[in-house]
């Protein structure tokens, strides 16, 4: 198994609470009531947490760097004391080093607490949504910002059923190639740049386009191309898993390396991740389109159990063997 070298470029993200509100504008539905000036800190640990046992003044293990979510059973508490320890409570809160408090299931905080926050410079947000369903959504958006990306240049196309990256130098027909799939039926995830995100929890990669040039490709001779507008909306994916890399080479650059038989398997190690990989030589006349699609089958039949190299190696030696029987 030969194992091609890592990709370069690779950064484990860091993000900031404007970050976090704009990624979660439609599936979190916050707003900012209190530190609209300072969303550009960082959150330090990109979690949620219930700060009750904290509110009753008990702070050891108290997860500060983590967003403070204030539901029904925290809120409930806070009211039911005296003003002046409600104000206490929530400052101590302050003081341990919390940065952000979020009002969840439409509370809103009263206007003393608004003032205790203000002194203390933290955020504080609100969301209609309920407790439970707020720190479900937002782990998610928190994981999201927060995986190891990379980009990498290739254009990325839907084949199959499979993300396919097409990788090689400028003039290889990349492009063309994705532009010839697309027409055949297959859909466009990223032209010329591909960015690609690690899901941690599966070890596994996904390719999208960036935000400022999803959906477009550009054609030598042609130009630039909005994809869905020429073809129909089915013939772009916003984002797809990475499966296999197509590596695009001159002929006469590895004319003396082509593997005829398949029987080496080829990775690209991309994010700590190896991704399977197929070198396909590029030379005049080649019906490149027809050859991505077939390594696409290839590998759809390869991941479900079937090695045709070995198929065929084991009906060889049967016959060899059936042969020398009849001797």
């Amino acid at each position: 198994m030969k194992r091609m070298s890592p990709s370069r470029g690779s950064r484990i993200a860091k993000i900031t609470f404007a970050d976090f509100l704009k990624a979660g504008a439609e599936r979190l539905r916050l707003s900012v009531v209190v530190g609209g000036d300072r969303l550009s800190r960082e959150i330090d640990e990109p979690m949620v947490n219930r700060p009750g046992l904290a509110l009753t003044g008990f702070f050891e293990h108290f997860a500060w760097e983590r967003l403070q979510l204030f539901g029904n059973a925290e809120t409930a508490y806070l009211r039911s004391l005296p003003d002046d320890e409600r104000l206490s409570r929530i400052r101590s809160l302050f003081e341990h080093k919390a940065l952000c408090v979020v009002y969840t299931s439409g509370h809103k905080p009263r206007r003393d607490e608004i003032r205790v926050a203000e002194e203390a410079g933290a955020i504080v947000m609100t969301s209609p949504l309920k407790t439970r369903a707020l720190s479900h959504h937002s782990a998610f958006v928190l994981e999201r910002l927060c995986a190891p990306k990379t980009s990498l240049y290739g254009t990325m196309v839907e084949v199959c059923g499979i993300g396919v990256l097409f990788e090689g130098d400028p003039g290889m027909g990349k492009s063309e190639t994705a532009l010839g799939l697309i027409k055949r039926g297959h859909a466009l995830v990223a032209d010329d740049l591909t960015c690609i995100r690690k899901d941690v929890a599966s070890d596994t990669l996904y390719g999208s386009s960036s935000e400022s040039t999803s959906g477009f490709m550009e054609i030598r001779g042609i130009g630039i191309m909005h994809v869905s507008s020429v073809f129909g909306i089915n013939a772009v994916r916003g984002e797809k898993r990475l499966q296999l890399v197509v590596t695009f080479k001159r002929l006469k650059d590895i004319e003396g390396e082509i593997d005829r038989v398949g029987q080496r398997r080829l990775y690209k190690t991309i994010l700590g991740v190896d991704v399977p990989q197929v070198v396909i030589p590029v030379s005049e006349g080649r019906d490149l389109v027809n050859l991505v699609e077939t390594a696409a089958q290839q590998h759809k039949l390869i991941i479900s159990g079937h090695d045709p190299v070995g198929e065929l190696s084991e009906r060889l030696r049967r016959r060899a063997d059936d042969a020398h029987t009849k001797r």
